[in-house]
C-alpha cells in the first residue's frame, strides 16, 4: 500500500507540475503591459533638466494607448489634440475622435470617427475621465461623458472594430471627421452604398487611405458638410430601435475601397468583438512570450513588457490581404512579400530593428525587401531623417541569417548610397574627398541653427561605412571591403585632441571656434546634441576611441565627468531632455555611451549608470507614465527592453551582444527549435565580475549571435 501511495503521489506530482508548466507557458503576459506609459507629460524641471518655456510640452514619450497588432496597418486610438505627437495627451480632458493610424511622430491619425448624437454641433468632442478608461494590448475602452456612450475598441492587422453602447437608444449619430488628420487633408469622400455600409477615402500628402465600414444597425441618413474640404465632415444618423450596442467594423487599404472591404471580410467577417479581441490578446502573448523573466519589482516587470510591446508597433504594414499595395510611385502592385512603411532608422537602427530581426525574422525580411523595392525608383536605399542606417540594419540582419530578400539589389543600392551623389547621403562628395563633412562659420549660433550637422554626419557615415564593409565581406567584394573599412576610421577626423571632443570643422579644415562642448544644437555641427553627447560614438571601434583619448585612464576620467558634470539649465532645446550629467537619455544620439566603461574594464561603472537610468528615467512624472524623452517609434522602449534583460547590441551591424546585469534574477529568451537562452544572476549582485557561458568562463563581455541558434546558459558572476 505504501508503494502504491508513493506511486500515486509521484504521478500526481508529475501531473501537477505539467499543469503548472502549461499554465506558465500560457501565462497572460499582456497583463503586464500598460499602453498608457509614454502618454503623460513631464513637467518637473529636475527631471527635464531645465524649466521649459510657457506652453512647451516636453516630448516625454509621445505614445498612444489604443489597439493595434504587431506592425499592423491599423492603430486604432483616441485623439485629444490634432497636430500633436501621437494625438493623445494624458493630461487632456476631452476626446475628439478615434483615429485608425498612428506612429507617435506628428503624422497619420487618419479617419477620425466619434459617436455623438443628433443634437451635437461643432466642435465635436467629449469630456472623459481616466477612471472610466482602460487599455491593454488589442483593446481600448472609455466612457464619453458628454454623449453618454461607452466605447470599446479592438483590431486586426487591417481592420478595426468599434462598439458603442449608448445610454439612450435614440438620436444615435456617428461623426466621420474626414477633414482632419495630423497632417493637412487635401481631399476626402464618403458614400452610403447600402443600409449598413459606408465607404470612402481620405487623402493626406502622398497617402490615400481607403475605408469600408459595416454597421450593425441601419443608417437613416448621411449628412455631408463641405465634402472634400479641410473643415468638412459627415454625420451618420442611426435608425432608432433596440438597446443593443452599435458595432462599427472598418477595413482600411492604401489601394482601394474594394480592398478595404476584402480586408474586413477576411480578417473580421462574422467574428464578434470578443472573438477579435481574444485573437489580438493571443497574438500579443505569442510575441511577448519570446522573453520571460523571474524576479524584479512590479514596476520593472510592467516597464519591461510595456517596452517590449511598444517596440513592435512600427514599421507598419501596407499590403492588403490579397497581396496588393501602392508603391512609391502610387502604382498598385502585387509581389511575393508584404510591403511595409519605412522604418525610423535614425532612431531604431541602434537596437529596435535588431530586436525585430531576432523575434520576427520573417517581418524583418519583408521590411528589408520593402526598402529595396523603394530603392528601385532611385537606385538608393532610402533612409529616415539622418544617417544611412539601412546599411547597419540590412547588414546586421543578413549576418543573423535573414536572407529572404533581394540581396544583390540591396547591396548594389547600399553601395550607391555610400559612393554616389544625389541619393541618401548628403555631402557625400565632400565626405569622400576630405574624410569629414564641414560646417559653415555661423555668427552667434543657437539651439535652432540649421547647417550640415557635419560632426554627426561624419560619425554616423563612418559607422555606416564599417557596417557596409561587413556586407562587402559577406559578398566577397574585397575592394569595397578594404575601402569602406578605411572610411570607417573617419570618426577620427572630427576628434580634436587639443580639447578631447568631437568638434566641427570648417571647409578649410580648421576647427570651428568659439567652441562650447556643453551647448546643444539642432543641426549645427551636431544633430540634436552637444559635443559631450557625440564624443563617445564609435561603436565599431571602441578600443581605437579609447586610444584617441590617451588611454584607459584618460577615457575613464572623461566618462566620469560626462555622467556627473551638471547640465546648464539655461541651455534649452526641445528635443534634448532627461540628463545624467551631460548624458541625455531623452534623445538617441548618445544611447551607446553608458556602455563605454566596459572598454576600460569597469563594467560595474556602466552598470551603476544603467541601473539609475532604468529606475529613474522611465515611468516617471506626476502620473508615473512619462519617459525622459520621445519614444521615437519604439527606440526608447527597445533600449529599455535590451538593457533591462542584460544584453545590448552595441554595434548593431555585428553579430554579438554586450552582456550587462539584468534587473531580473533570471531572463529566458526562446530561440530556435524550442531552445532558449537563459541569463541568470544567482548572487543577485550589481557589479559584474565575470561571465560563464554553458559553464565555461567567457573571455571578454560579448556573447555571439550563435547562441540564438543553439541556446545556452549565461551565468553572471556578480557581487
Amino acid at each position: 500500500m505504501r508503494s502504491l501511495s508513493l506511486i500515486t503521489f509521484f504521478l500526481a506530482s508529475i501531473y501537477l507540475f505539467g499543469c503548472a508548466k502549461a499554465q506558465e507557458d500560457k501565462a497572460d503576459l499582456t497583463q503586464f503591459v500598460n499602453p498608457f506609459i509614454g502618454t503623460a507629460p513631464l513637467t518637473d524641471p529636475s527631471q527635464i533638466g531645465y524649466t521649459p518655456p510657457e506652453g512647451w510640452r516636453v516630448w516625454a514619450g509621445l505614445t498612444y494607448p489604443g489597439t493595434s497588432l504587431p506592425n499592423a496597418m491599423v492603430q486604432l486610438s483616441p485623439i485629444t489634440e490634432f497636430g500633436s505627437g501621437a494625438g493623445y495627451e494624458y493630461e487632456d480632458t476631452e476626446i475628439l475622435a478615434f483615429t485608425h493610424t498612428n506612429k507617435g511622430h506628428w503624422n497619420l491619425c487618419n479617419i477620425p470617427i466619434l459617436p455623438v448624437n443628433r443634437t451635437s454641433t461643432k466642435p465635436f468632442k467629449s469630456t472623459f475621465s481616466h477612471d472610466q478608461e482602460n487599455a491593454s494590448p488589442g483593446y481600448y475602452e472609455v466612457y464619453l461623458e458628454d454623449y453618454k456612450v461607452k466605447v470599446r475598441l479592438t483590431s486586426t492587422l487591417r481592420a478595426g472594430i468599434h462598439e458603442y453602447t449608448f445610454d439612450q437608444p435614440t438620436d444615435r449619430t456617428i461623426l466621420f471627421d474626414l477633414g482632419k488628420a495630423n497632417n493637412r487633408v487635401s481631399d476626402w469622400k464618403i458614400t452610403n452604398s447600402s443600409k449598413t455600409v459606408l465607404e470612402g477615402f481620405q487623402r493626406v500628402g502622398g497617402d490615400k487611405v481607403h475605408f469600408y465600414v459595416k454597421l450593425s444597425h441601419e443608417i437613416e441618413t448621411v449628412n455631408i458638410i463641405e465634402e472634400g474640404k479641410r473643415d468638412g465632415y459627415a454625420t451618420v444618423d442611426i435608425k432608432d430601435g433596440g438597446n443593443s450596442p452599435v458595432v462599427l467594423q472598418i477595413g482600411l487599404s492604401y489601394v482601394s475601397e474594394a480592398n478595404a472591404k476584402e480586408n474586413l471580410e477576411k480578417e473580421v467577417g462574422s467574428k464578434s468583438f470578443e472573438q477579435v479581441h481574444e485573437e489580438a490578446v493571443d497574438t500579443w502573448n505569442k510575441l511577448l512570450s519570446h522573453i520571460t523573466v523571474k524576479g524584479g519589482t512590479a514596476k520593472e516587470k510592467e516597464m519591461f513588457y510595456s517596452s517590449f510591446y511598444r517596440s513592435f508597433l512600427w514599421p507598419a504594414l501596407r499590403s492588403d490581404v490579397n497581396g496588393e499595395f501602392s508603391d512609391e510611385t502610387g502604382k498598385t502592385r502585387k509581389e511575393d512579400f508584404r510591403y511595409y512603411t519605412l522604418p525610423s532608422l535614425w532612431d531604431t537602427y541602434r537596437n529596435k530593428v535588431v530586436l525585430l530581426s531576432i523575434v520576427q525574422p520573417e517581418v524583418t525580411a519583408d521590411v528589408i525587401q520593402s526598402l529595396v523595392d523603394k530603392g528601385h525608383r532611385t537606385g538608393f536605399i532610402p533612409t529616415f531623417f539622418h544617417g544611412d542606417h539601412a546599411a547597419s540594419f540590412i547588414t546586421g540582419s543578413y549576418r543573423r541569417g535573414i536572407k529572404d530578400f533581394d540581396v544583390k539589389k540591396a547591396y548594389e543600392y547600399l553601395l550607391n548610397n555610400a559612393y554616389k551623389e544625389g541619393g541618401t547621403r548628403p555631402y557625400i562628395k565632400e565626405y569622400i574627398e576630405k574624410g569629414f563633412i564641414s560646417d559653415p562659420h555661423v555668427e552667434h549660433p543657437h539651439v535652432e541653427t540649421k547647417a550640415k550637422a557635419g560632426v554627426s554626419k561624419t560619425l554616423e557615415f563612418a559607422y555606416d561605412d564599417y557596417a557596409l564593409a561587413q556586407f562587402a565581406k559577406e559578398m566577397g567584394d574585397d575592394e569595397h571591403y578594404q575601402d569602406l573599412m578605411k572610411r570607417g576610421q573617419n570618426y577620427r577626423n572630427v576628434f580634436d585632441p587639443s580639447v578631447n571632443f568631437m568638434r566641427g570643422r570648417l571647409e578649410n579644415g580648421d576647427w570651428i571656434s568659439p567652441f562650447n562642448p556643453e551647448y546643444p544644437y539642432y543641426e549645427y555641427m551636431y544633430r540634436e546634441a552637444n559635443a559631450w553627447q557625440l564624443s563617445f560614438y564609435a561603436p565599431h571601434d571602441m578600443p581605437g576611441l579609447v586610444k584617441l583619448y590617451g588611454g584607459k585612464a584618460a577615457f575613464e576620467e572623461k566618462l566620469d565627468t560626462f555622467f556627473t558634470k551638471p547640465w546648464n539649465p539655461e541651455y534649452i532645446a526641445r528635443n534634448v531632455s532627461g540628463f545624467m550629467g551631460q548624458y541625455c537619455q531623452g534623445n538617441q544620439p548618445d544611447h551607446e555611451a553608458p556602455f563605454s566603461y566596459y572598454f576600460v574594464d569597469k563594467p560595474e561603472k556602466s552598470q551603476e549608470v544603467l541601473d539609475k537610468l532604468l529606475s529613474d528615467y522611465f515611468g516617471i512624472g506626476e502620473y508615473g507614465l512619462a519617459f525622459s524623452g520621445m519614444d521615437d517609434a519604439g527606440e526608447m522602449s527597445s533600449w529599455y527592453t535590451w538593457t533591462a534583460m542584460g544584453l545590448y547590441p552595441l554595434s548593431p551591424a555585428d553579430t554579438e551582444y554586450l552582456v550587462t546585469v539584468p534587473v531580473f534574477d533570471e531572463v529566458s529568451w526562446k530561440v530556435a527549435d524550442g531552445k532558449s537562452i537563459t541569463i541568470q544572476n544567482p548572487a543577485q549582485g550589481r557589479k559584474l565580475r565575470g561571465i560563464k557561458v554553458n559553464g565555461q568562463a567567457l573571455e571578454g563581455y560579448f556573447i555571439p549571435h550563435e547562441l540564438f541558434k543553439t541556446g545556452g546558459k549565461i551565468e553572471l558572476i556578480t557581487e
